[in-house]
């Protein structure tokens, strides 16, 4: 006995060029091929545009485990305030919808990120729908929940314009940073100082939700904020 195995036979020939176009385009539409949901069929109806109510719908701060998030603490927000009297629904609301905010930018979070950028919808288009859908739900959210505790008028509605500052320094930051991650960060800490240096200076920890000074610094540090945002979000020249 030889000890020989069988004969494998001989070498395939060369592997013919494979057109990569063809191939992303066949995994594009395999990932974009669903049935659209009710939520879906309503945006693109509202938006007249399909590709952009599927870009809305996946959103990764518009998904139900993040909604389920908002909601619980918001709702730890009620329940704290009900104990303490104190309206940490009113400081929670900001820093949870600079977070949203935040993860409402795509690369490095979003799965289907590269494939909402092969639509005919620009990539500032997408990201200024989703802002605003991620902003008008919590917003939405943290009313109700604020409601909910019976504060003031002044606690109720004060954190709004707080809330926009916010949400624009972490979009911003995320947009130039190209990291949602570090937009949840610069978020979180410009409300935190925001908070410590009312409380700092006016003895109350509401100070920056309550202090009608404090506005006009609000909206145009959200309008400095927002014109970075929209300008890094531009399309480049030369590009189609």
């Amino acid at each position: 006995m030889t000890g020989a195995g069988p004969n494998p036979g001989p070498f395939p020939g060369p592997v013919p060029d494979v057109d990569l176009s063809r191939v992303w385009t066949g995994v594009a539409a395999e990932v974009w091929r669903r049935r659209p949901g009710r939520a879906e069929r309503l945006a693109a109806w509202l938006l007249r545009s399909p590709g952009l109510a599927r870009a809305l719908v996946i959103t990764p701060s518009l998904l139900l485990g993040w909604l389920i998030a908002t909601v619980v603490v918001l709702a730890a927000g009620v329940i704290a305030t009900w104990g303490t009297g104190t309206p940490y629904v009113a400081l929670f609301a900001p820093a949870v919808a600079g977070a949203g905010i935040a993860y409402a930018y795509g690369p490095g979070l979003d799965p289907a990120w590269e494939l909402a950028q092969s639509t005919a919808v620009s990539g500032r288009m997408v990201l200024l729908v989703r802002a605003l859908a991620v902003f008008g739900l919590n917003a939405a959210a943290g009313l109700v929940a604020s409601a909910a505790t019976g504060a003031a008028a002044a606690v109720t509605f004060g954190w709004l314009v707080p809330m926009t500052a916010v949400c624009a320094l972490a979009l911003a930051t995320a947009t130039v940073t190209r990291s949602a991650n570090a937009g949840v960060a610069a978020g979180l800490s410009g409300w935190v100082i925001a908070v410590l240096a009312g409380r700092a200076i006016a003895g109350q920890l509401t100070a920056a939700i309550t202090d009608s000074a404090l506005l006009l610094p609000y909206l145009l540090f959200a309008a400095v904020c927002g014109a970075i945002a929209w300008y890094v979000t531009r399309i480049p020249r030369g590009a189609s």
